[in-house]
């Protein structure tokens, strides 16, 4: 891995090959390396999950005897609204997701700046992963982090990572070797269907023509024979030949499907999917599964943010009983009618409230619909002890006099 350095005892400092330097630039090009960035089917899959982490919403939860409570206060309001000077969430997260896939080789770092004469957090500023180089010690497995020439402090760091190197765990690893022979054949069939589609290879009729070799050999000798017989003539008048020294026939050229193009490209497509984690519908192999993309929501980018979460608790707060989560569930493609029968089923055992419901399908909260209802016409939790089925009430629901009174209902 360029950019990673061992520490070694008593030898000469090794040199520190930086990412984006004139040497790493060198070395790339003489590998035959093909950039991710590069590639429009790693884009696609790149940009999709950076647009779904990145629409997730993060809450700071504190533990209590009670379960988890969310924590609204101006750290909470930082992190979800403008973690950074003059980025949104959104905008931060996508920087964050494109640097772990694309930029970073499986690493993102964002430095912790403090409010000026105090040790409040003001933002986390993103690096530029280009000029990020580590220095890692095997022994004591201590990671250094250089941004250009400078040596950064570790504790005003977050440091995001995929893919653990087996060999240096605290270094995430990106896609680049695995999916380079993909790739270049991903780029090559981009260059056959542009050639096919140039038209250079697919005439739209051929003329056999019965005439000596010496006639055919050159363009003058061609030109001739079409100039003689057939170039004089309007497009739509018929041409006049001889019968028996020129045959026309419509040619059908080769396609993609006749070389296997396509085929190729799907399962080349089906690997990226798969490396990413992505369905393969989202990169236009296959038909739109909801079953297959609620589950990339619950397992890739969930997980993803899990990380990013993770990684906040660790490296931002000092609280233990704090700790940072995404939200997914807004992800996930539900339909109207499976929304409202599961607020009904949730309504009904008063483990939610009518306005929580309605903030499910998009209505605005209604004062009148704050209380916990339960089944028996819907009746305040508060008054489920009033029914007059429970006090001797008659048919229709109304309580007799001796139950308002406070007695026995009559009969008793």
């Amino acid at each position: 891995m360029f950019g990673l350095k061992r520490k070694t005892e008593k030898r000469s400092t090794p040199q520190i090959v930086q990412l984006g330097s004139p040497q790493w630039a060198e070395l790339l090009q003489t590998s035959g390396y093909t950039r991710l960035a590069d590639n429009p089917d790693v884009q696609s899959a790149v940009n999709t999950i950076a647009e779904l982490v990145s629409s997730m919403s993060i809450h700071l939860l504190e533990n209590t005897d009670k379960g988890d409570k969310r924590v609204n206060n101006e750290l909470s309001r930082l992190i979800d609204v403008s973690p950074s000077k003059g980025m949104t969430r959104k905008t931060w997260l996508t920087k964050i997701v494109r640097d772990l896939y694309l930029y970073g080789d499986g690493n993102s770092l964002c430095q912790i700046i403090a409010q000026p004469g105090s040790d409040y957090l003001s933002e986390l500023r993103p690096l530029d992963m280009m000029n990020v180089s580590y220095i890692y010690d095997s022994q004591s497995s201590d990671l250094r982090v250089r941004y250009g020439n400078k040596e950064m402090d570790s504790a005003q760091l977050v440091h995001f990572l995929i893919n653990p190197d087996p060999r240096y765990p605290l270094i995430g690893h990106g896609f680049d070797t695995i999916l380079n022979t993909t790739l270049n054949n991903l780029a090559q069939a981009a260059k056959t269907k542009s050639v096919f589609m140039s038209g250079k290879y697919m005439p739209n009729i051929i003329i056999k023509v019965d005439s000596d070799s010496e006639a055919l050999s050159s363009d003058a000798g061609r030109d001739e024979v079409k100039n003689k017989y057939i170039g004089h003539s309007d497009g739509l008048e018929p041409w006049v030949i001889p019968a028996d020294l020129l045959e026309v026939q419509q040619v059908k050229p080769l396609t993609l499907q006749d070389i296997a193009l396509n085929e190729g490209v799907e399962i080349d497509k089906k690997t990226v999917a798969g490396l990413f984690g992505v369905p393969a519908f989202l990169l236009g192999v296959g038909d739109f599964n909801r079953e297959e993309y609620n589950n990339f929501v619950n397992t890739r980018i969930a997980g993803l943010g899990q990380m990013i979460a993770q990684a906040l608790t660790r490296d931002v707060l000092i609280s233990t009983n704090w700790y940072f989560r995404f939200n997914p569930r807004s992800l996930y493609q539900y339909d109207l009618t499976e929304l409202v029968n599961a607020g009904k089923e949730m309504v009904d055992r008063t483990a939610m409230r009518r306005n929580e419901w309605r903030g499910w399908v998009g209505l605005p909260p209604d004062d009148e619909m704050e209380d916990l209802i339960t089944l028996e016409n819907y009746v305040p939790t508060d008054k489920l002890g009033a029914q007059a089925k429970l006090k001797g009430g008659d048919d229709n629901g109304e309580t007799n006099q001796s139950d308002q009174d406070g007695g026995l209902p009559s009969g008793d």
